[in-house]
């Protein structure tokens, strides 16, 4: 696309993060090694984390990322909400590079070539590139893989605005033809419920992990259509979880829960943030 820089340089670094490379690095570490994760039976497929500023959910997100400290991938799959208003259901980058303070993270371009095809032929349902948006519930996940993860790996950037679950689950299968000849991880971005008194928002984000932990992606797109949880990446968290059970994994765990709460001390108006794991049989 003519006139589109090749790196998406970050609209968010200094503002829900550190813009400063060492500080980022070692405040993602400290997250990291301060989880101490329940038992994991089996390998990791995905994770679900939330996507705050790191003020608020890096602890819970930390949990997440734990579980693939040390790992290699050759490819990373993040799957996040679109915040913002898009005519267009799904949608992927228009770059080249995503840009952190720790680096520039290559986009996988010839799989977002492939996944758009695969949806085109099975829904009619385009995957549209975007240039310089201003979405941070991706982003935000990317510094963690950055420090988790050993060595480098390219992206497969998604934004979902599309709560059609027959959409959702064409993309969670499509995507994971897709991955399968390649040594991959999923990521689902989403927050838990928004602005609720402590008591009723662990009420609503009970709810939701609840059906996350069922691993019914159809459950998770309930919860949230009939107010028993809320979660802003519902529809991503379903669409990867399809993904995921056609990528052998077979249970989730959830390994996390706080709230905004337990960071400022507010409780009359919270964000809850959850994370998750998605395994397979060793």
């Amino acid at each position: 696309m003519a006139g589109i820089s090749d790196i998406r340089p970050s609209p968010i670094a200094g503002m829900w993060y550190t813009a400063d490379p060492n500080r980022l690095a070692k405040e993602m570490d400290e997250y990291i090694a301060a989880a101490h994760l329940p038992q994991l039976e089996g390998e990791v497929v995905g994770v679900i984390a939330p996507h705050a500023g790191y003020r608020y959910s890096g602890a819970t997100a930390g949990y997440a990322f734990r579980t693939v400290k040390g790992a290699a991938f050759d490819v990373v799959a993040v799957i996040a909400p679109l915040h913002g208003y898009h005519p267009a259901g799904l949608l992927t980058s228009a770059h080249r590079f995503y840009s952190t303070p720790l680096g520039n993270i290559p986009v996988a371009s010839d799989l977002v070539d492939n996944l758009a095809r695969l949806l085109l032929d099975r829904t009619g349902v385009e995957l549209t590139p975007v240039a310089n948006d201003g979405e941070h519930s991706l982003e935000i996940e990317l510094p963690f893989l950055q420090r988790a993860l050993t060595g480098s790996f390219d992206l497969l950037p998604i934004m979902v605005r599309t709560q059609a679950p027959a959409v959702l689950e064409a993309l969670g299968k499509a995507l994971a033809e897709v991955l399968k000849p390649h040594k991959a991880l999923l990521v689902a971005s989403t927050d838990l419920s928004h602005f609720y008194p402590e008591m009723v928002a662990r009420r609503l984000d009970a709810g939701m992990l609840e059906a996350i932990e069922i691993f019914e992606p159809d459950m998770v797109l309930e919860a949230e259509s009939t107010g028993k949880g809320y979660a802003c990446g519902a529809p991503a968290v379903a669409a990867a979880m399809w993904a995921g059970r056609e990528l052998g994994a077979k249970r989730v765990q959830v390994l996390h829960h706080s709230t905004s709460g337990d960071e400022t001390g507010d409780r009359s108006q919270v964000v809850g943030y959850g994370a998750a794991v998605m395994l397979k049989d060793a």
